[in-house]
């Protein structure tokens, strides 16, 4: 599902992006994050025409964590030509999730 990719600007990254791209602000040791992994993949091979998902790692991008208020994990950003339109904290089934996104996308 995930590529594991290195960028200078986290912004360059949503706001180039023709399509929306989802943000899922994560650290490993959060069990509902572990969960939700799952259910991104899902998402990810169902609406791949429509968005890109993005996964953040809080400990490794603090920074980033810290300018989005990042309180809760799991929380989701999808970005929309560089600016948040969507935000979820916490963990959702797949069909949630799935509703929520398409009225976004």
């Amino acid at each position: 599902m995930a590529t594991k990719k290195q960028f200078g600007s986290f912004q360059d990254l949503v706001a180039q992006s023709e399509l929306p791209i989802l943000v899922d602000f994560y650290a490993p040791w959060c069990g509902p994050c572990q969960m939700m992994a799952g259910i991104l993949e899902q998402v990810n091979s169902q609406m791949k025409q429509q968005l890109r998902i993005v996964k953040i790692n809080t400990e490794n991008y603090p920074q980033l964590a810290s300018q989005y208020q990042i309180k809760a994990l799991p929380t989701l950003v999808l970005f929309k030509a560089g600016e948040p339109a969507l935000r979820i904290e916490g963990a959702l089934s797949l069909e949630k999730l799935k509703l929520k996104l398409q009225a976004h996308t």
